[in-house]
């Protein structure tokens, strides 16, 4: 086994000569008996919105820190140690941009193993040892924890998570041995795997303490103080701490191995089998039924070295800046200052999408929202599905008794335009359909004032010649959601050649109070999500209509790791709107933008995938391969991937060309945010990159240098 004290870490710690310190302050805390707690408290010196990281000078302090208290309880000077961190934040883990600069494989490794090497020194004191979770708790900061004798978590607690396979890693501090020999293999499963997949959901504190993570939990107004007064309880042998989570031989023996299958084969069907470090993590985990703590530590130090080096790595981290960074100083926004206060939604529309849209509003805004339709009974329709959202999210306790009459107060429906007369942001979401758009907006205009924003759902038409009939087109803005409207990060902020400044940094703003991340698009066909979709199912079906099934065509898309195969895309967002998608870019670009008559065909059908009663799919509707049937030369998987990238590499191309987003960086946040393109390829730009599409369409690459791992 590894003797992590012969490891030679100086190496690292020069790496990190601009490395924000997290330091390790210790002060001794009297506790019952005449004992003494030494209560460290790791601080990076700076305010909230500089969460303490683990770079190498940190895990080396804290290391140093851990040693002398180890020999001060040999003396009999301490009798427990409790790690907390600075107000709000334990530690948010391991700072990203370190280990982006890794150089090497051999580097990489020791990172994985300095982390083993102080982290795991909390259990090693000789006295009993606590972390109190105090705060934001990510990757290596709830590893901290982790490898303590016990916890307490802060009830209001932010955010607790290992998000590590999200970002193309593993916890490889401990975490994927040390989780689920602490709760348990299928609750560690959801905190290791499912929450990270699932838009990177973090953990409150209740769910910490339900899970079996924390052995206690207390309120905020006088958390050290009682995480205290717990510790010495446990110290004094008053407080006996049970864990009925933590697996036995039953669950070693039957469960286990069950476990990991299921969550593989479940992997398999959501994500395919591109990305690495979700199976990489479930194989760890998978080894941790057994074995002693050095062997599980030692085999995530191999995992951890192979994974940095990589390129999904670095291509996550590529995707995670975009998010993190760029989403939020979105390229040519206007000054924030000169947008126009919204007091007031009118949503156009009363059916599914706009109720989605007028139950946004209204909960992130809080102001009034009126809908209208071309009747009552449709209005009486939309007001009542989002009441009845309202009490969903009631239920679920989401929101309060009184914030769900507050919230159900603020929705009317009417089917009087005048209605709308004060409302300072009037969004429609109608039949996709131009002259039914624009006669909507032609009417309603009458009745509001000349300052308030209109704007257009439409995921496809001109949205300048959706203002045509307006008296003032500067006041339009496309503001394009994806579905589902309340869970999907994106929208596309599309500005014609005569929306106004003013108008523009309200829709940017209105998009930030809305709680979601805002790319300004030119006014082009599909503006950017849907015509680079266009272009993946028009490739799908010009090779389906060769002949070549829809199986093979499905396998040869699943390399690009999207969240769904074509044959589900078109399922989901119906086979009416893919022809219609189809058709659009091919009027537009047809040189370039394949129209396929068998969707129509299709469409008319009205199915493509056999499911049973509870909505599985259970394979291809027989009939529906019939009326597809008659291609006489099919193409392999290989074929069909090569001609999608490259047809993929010349529309983002001319996209850039033609200026309908600022850069390839905004493609990329487009693409991760509203298609659900990986972390781990990156985004799409640097995906085209790895694989050649942009030497063999264009001779050069959209990122110099590539966004490549650094090998081995």
């Amino acid at each position: 086994m590894t003797d992590y004290t012969k490891i030679d870490f100086d190496s690292l710690a020069a790496l990190s000569d601009d490395e924000v310190v997290t330091h390790s302050f210790v002060r001794d805390v009297p506790i019952s008996g005449g004992k003494t707690l030494a209560l460290v408290t790791l601080d990076n010196g700076r305010d909230h919105t500089r969460p303490n990281t683990l770079g190498p000078v940190s895990l080396l302090e804290y290391a140093t820190t851990l040693d002398e208290l180890k020999a001060r309880a040999a003396a009999g000077e301490i009798h427990a140690v409790a790690i907390t961190g600075k107000p709000f934040i334990l530690a948010a883990g391991a700072d990203l941009s370190k280990v982006a600069e890794i150089p090497d494989r051999d580097t990489a490794r020791k990172l994985g193993q300095l982390g083993h090497f102080a982290l795991g020194k909390a259990s090693e004191l000789g006295v009993p040892s606590f972390v109190f979770i105090n705060g934001l708790a990510l990757g290596g900061g709830l590893e901290i924890a982790l490898n303590a004798d016990y916890r307490t978590v802060d009830a209001s607690v932010p955010a607790v998570a290992l998000p590590e396979v999200f970002l193309g890693l593993i916890p490889g501090w401990g975490g994927a041995y040390l989780l689920p020999n602490l709760i348990g293999i299928e609750n560690a499963l959801k905190v290791v795997i499912e929450n990270p997949l699932k838009q990177n959901r973090t953990m409150k504190a209740d769910d910490v303490m339900e899970l079996g993570i924390a052995d206690a939990k207390f309120d905020s107004v006088a958390f050290l103080e009682d995480s205290i007064k717990w510790a010495d309880g446990v110290v004094s042998g008053r407080i006996k701490v049970k864990r009925p989570n933590e697996p036995g031989k039953v669950e070693r023996l039957v469960k286990w191995d069950a476990a990991i299958a299921i969550a593989t084969k479940l992997l398999k069907s959501r994500i395919g089998s591109v990305p690495k470090s979700p199976y990489a993590a479930l194989e760890l985990m998978k080894a941790a039924k057994s074995g002693t703590k050095a062997e599980g530590f030692e085999r995530e130090d191999e995992v951890l070295s192979e994974l940095i080096v990589g390129d999904q790595l670095q291509a996550s981290i590529y995707a995670f800046n975009l998010v993190q960074k760029r989403a939020k100083r979105p390229a040519g926004a206007p000054d924030k200052a000169i947008a126009k206060k919204v007091t007031k939604v009118g949503v156009l529309g009363a059916g599914y999408m706009a109720s989605q849209l007028a139950l946004l509003f209204v909960r992130r805004l809080r102001v009034p929202v009126v809908i209208t339709d071309i009747d009552q009974a449709r209005v009486d329709k939309g007001v009542a599905y989002i009441g009845e959202e309202i009490d969903k999210l009631l239920e679920k306790g989401r929101i309060s008794p009184d914030e769900a009459n507050r919230l159900k107060a603020l929705v009317t429906g009417t089917t009087d335009k005048a209605d709308f007369a004060d409302c300072d942001w009037v969004i429609e979401a109608v039949f996709e359909e131009l002259e039914i758009k624009q006669n909507v907006f032609a009417e309603v205009e009458q009745f509001i004032s000349p300052e308030a924003v209109l704007a257009t759902n439409t995921s496809s038409l001109s949205v300048e010649q959706i203002g045509a009939k307006l008296a003032h087109p500067e006041r339009l803005v496309g503001f394009h959601f994806f579905t589902p409207v309340a869970v999907m990060p994106l929208i596309e902020v599309v500005k014609t050649p005569h929306t106004d400044e003013a108008t523009l940094s309200t829709a940017m703003v209105t998009a930030k109070n809305l709680r979601k991340n805002a790319v300004i698009t030119a006014d082009t066909p599909g503006f950017v999500v849907n015509r680079l979709l266009a272009v993946l199912l028009g490739e799908a079906m010009r090779a389906v209509d060769e002949g070549t099934s829809f199986q093979t065509v499905d396998e040869a898309i699943a390399p690009l790791g999207l969240p769904m195969a074509p044959s589900v895309l078109l399922d989901l967002v119906g086979l009416k709107v893919g022809a219609h998608v189809l058709d659009t870019h091919h009027a537009a670009f047809p040189e370039r933008f394949y129209r396929s008559e068998n969707l129509h065909k299709l469409a008319d059908y009205g199915k493509l995938l056999d499911k049973d009663d509870k909505g599985k799919v259970k394979g291809f509707d027989k009939g529906a391969l019939k009326l597809v049937a008659g291609g006489k030369n099919p193409r392999s998987a290989d074929e069909i991937l090569v001609a999608l990238q490259d047809g993929l590499a010349r529309e983002v191309r001319l996209m850039l060309d033609g200026d309908v987003v600022a850069a390839a960086e905004d493609i990329d946040l487009c693409m991760v945010l509203g298609a659900g393109f990986p972390f781990q390829m990156g985004g799409l730009t640097p995906y085209l990159d790895r694989v050649g599409a942009s030497e063999r369409v264009f001779g050069d690459t959209f990122h110099h240098p590539t966004i490549t791992g650094v090998g081995a």
